[in-house]
C-alpha cells in the first residue's frame, strides 16, 4: 500500500521546499494542489477519507502549508470539519515552515539555557515563524514582545494568537534598527525572524547589552538578521551570548519535519499543530 501525501497549498503553487521533505520524509508519492482555500477543498478532502478501507486509512495523508499563517489555520479547520468517525485521515500544518522552524529554534534556546521568567522579544514577528515562536516561548513561560514596523500588524499578530493560543504577547511598534535597539535594552532572549536579507540589528546593538543571554536569527540570506552573527552559528559564545544561527538549527527543522511526516503515516487520526509539533521538537533536541 503506498503512502500518499495530498500537500495542500493556499499559495497558487505548491512550496518545493516541501515537496522534497515530504519524500525524505517517507511519503511513496505527494499530490501537490495549489490556491486552496475553506471553499474549494471540499471534494478533495473527500477524496483522501472515502477511497481506502478503515485498516488502510493511515497511508493517506494531507499536509497543509503556503505562506499565510491565518489562510493556512482557516485551511486546517475547514479539512478537519470535513472528517467524521471512520473517515478521517491524519493531517499537519507547517504554513511557511511556522511550526517546525519556530519549534526547533526554541527548542534549541531551550537546551540552551532557562526560559521560563525571562523577557523575550521576537523581532519583526508578525510572519509564520516570528507568531509561532513568540507563542512557544510564551509557552515556556518566557515574557515574550512582538515587534512590527507598524503597531497595527503588531496587535493583529498578538490578537491572532491569543484567540488561537490563549496567550499573553505584548506588540511593539519598531520602525527601524534604532527601535529596535530600544527594545531588546532589557531582553534575555532575542529572536529575529524578518524578511530574508534584511538585517535587524547591527552587532554594535547587542553585543554589549549585558542583559541578552540568548540569540536566535531565522534568517539564512546574506545579510543574517542580526549582524555579527553568522547562520552556521550553533549554540556557540558570541560576546557572551549563546547564538542561533538559521542553519545551525535548521538540521533539527529539516529532522522535525521529516519526523512528522513519518508520524503522519502511523495512525490516520493524528492532526499535527503547534503544540505536538514542538513536543517532539524539545524530545529531539
Amino acid at each position: 500500500m503506498k503512502k500518499l501525501l495530498f500537500q495542500f497549498d493556499t499559495d497558487h503553487y505548491p512550496s518545493v521546499f516541501d515537496t522534497v521533505v515530504a519524500y525524505d520524509g517517507g511519503a511513496d508519492h505527494v499530490i501537490g494542489h495549489g490556491g486552496l482555500t475553506p471553499d474549494n477543498v471540499a471534494a478533495l478532502v473527500d477524496g483522501t477519507i472515502f477511497t481506502r478501507a478503515p485498516k488502510d486509512k493511515k497511508n493517506t495523508a494531507i499536509f497543509v502549508g503556503g505562506s499565510d499563517m491565518v489562510a493556512g489555520q482557516a485551511l486546517f479547520t475547514a479539512i478537519q470539519k470535513h472528517f467524521f468517525p471512520g473517515f478521517q485521515v491524519s493531517v499537519m500544518l507547517d504554513s511557511n515552515g511556522s511550526n517546525t522552524t519556530a519549534a526547533a529554534a526554541v527548542a534549541k534556546l531551550a537546551s540552551s539555557g532557562t526560559l521560563a521568567g525571562k523577557k523575550a522579544v521576537v523581532l519583526a514577528g508578525t510572519g509564520p515563524v516570528g507568531q509561532r515562536a513568540a507563542v512557544m516561548l510564551a509557552q515556556e513561560g518566557a515574557e515574550v514582545s512582538l515587534t512590527a514596523r507598524k503597531l497595527e500588524r503588531a496587535v493583529q499578530a498578538c490578537s491572532n494568537m491569543k484567540a488561537r493560543f490563549g496567550v499573553e504577547l505584548t506588540p511593539v511598534e519598531a520602525f527601524d534598527n534604532e527601535a529596535r535597539a530600544k527594545v531588546i535594552e532589557h531582553a534575555n532572549i532575542v529572536f529575529a525572524t524578518g524578511a530574508a536579507g534584511i538585517e535587524l540589528l547591527s552587532i554594535e546593538q547587542w553585543r554589549d547589552n549585558k542583559n541578552i543571554e540568548m540569540i536566535a536569527d531565522a534568517n539564512a540570506t546574506p545579510p543574517v538578521g542580526i549582524g555579527g552573527t553568522d547562520m552556521m552559528d550553533k549554540g556557540i559564545d558570541r560576546h557572551g551570548k549563546i547564538v542561533w544561527g538559521a542553519i545551525g538549527f535548521g538540521a533539527l527543522k529539516l529532522a522535525l519535519q521529516r519526523a512528522c511526516i513519518a508520524k503522519l503515516f502511523e495512525d490516520n487520526k493524528l492532526v499535527l499543530d503547534a503544540e505536538n509539533i514542538f513536543a517532539l521538537a524539545k524530545e529531539m533536541a
